[in-house]
């Protein structure tokens, strides 16, 4: 039996979501895979048919953080990944995760690093991927990512931990762990939540997954309506007096050009 399954959370009629199940079928560790939507469709429907996926439909929503949860809920192996319908997974991204946990299994999230997809073209590095990938180096190193000051530092100058490449060790975890309230931080906010528990954070030093950017996706949607920006304040006071959290929301903004589409 896997050890590991991918929740493809699908909504509407995303023209990306086939790639993003074909990439979690073609995995070298072979995975659980099934679909969970809030809005099913035809279109959805038709995929899960032509790759023989099981559809689990959500009779409840009530927003983007209650889909997480339950996504996460679905999984039945003790390791899971949500896997965002826009967003694609490399041949051996399970494959490492399922190994790390293996090796730590008081891990209470294992992620990838990743690379940004724009205009069809991987982007291996950027402004915004350096940032991350700087604020994420202790968490490379097990006997850092499991002490809470390395764990919050890592995502107290924003949130450095990419969503799509997170697998969560259920077993370690309760829901509901995402905040309903939120649109865009609702990734962050679990990192938050997370990092007071014990457990480690562990980061496989790899480029294992790729998140798309584009002019649909909810993050540029979120971005243009400027909830971002009052979420991330909302967030940096967890880790910083007010005064000092402004400050760095003013600068960490600029950062939100990255995810426009060029």
């Amino acid at each position: 039996m896997s050890k590991h399954t991918f929740v493809v959370l699908a909504y509407k009629e995303s023209k990306y979501l086939e790639d993003c199940i074909k990439s979690v079928l073609n995995q070298k560790y072979k995975s659980n895979v099934l679909i969970v939507t809030s809005t099913p469709n035809e279109y959805i429907s038709t995929l899960a048919k032509k790759y023989n996926l099981k559809i689990i439909k959500n009779k409840d929503p009530k927003g983007i953080g209650s889909d997480f949860d339950f996504a996460l809920n679905q999984g039945k192996s003790e390791l899971v990944t949500i896997a965002h319908q826009d967003d694609i997974y490399d041949y051996e991204y399970s494959y490492e995760v399922v190994k790390k946990y293996e090796k730590n299994q008081k891990s209470l999230i294992i992620f990838s690093d990743y690379y940004e997809i724009k205009n069809d073209e991987k982007v291996y590095t950027n402004t915004n991927l350096k940032i991350k990938r700087i604020l994420l180096f202790p968490l490379r190193f097990k006997v850092l990512n499991n002490i809470k000051f390395f764990k919050r530092r890592s995502i107290s100058l924003g949130c450095s931990i990419c969503c799509p490449s997170v697998t969560f060790q259920k077993n370690l975890i309760k829901t509901p762990l995402f905040d309903y309230d939120f649109k865009c931080d609702i990734d962050w906010h679990a990192w938050e939540t997370l990092s007071k528990k014990k457990g480690n954070f562990s980061f496989v030093n790899k480029t294992l997954m790729g998140h798309r950017v584009h002019e649909e996706s909810t993050t540029t949607e979120i971005i243009n309506e400027n909830i971002r920006t009052k979420e991330d304040l909302i967030m940096f006071k967890r880790f910083w007096p007010n005064i000092i959290a402004k400050k760095i929301n003013k600068f960490y903004s600029n950062s939100e050009k990255s995810n426009k589409v060029k």
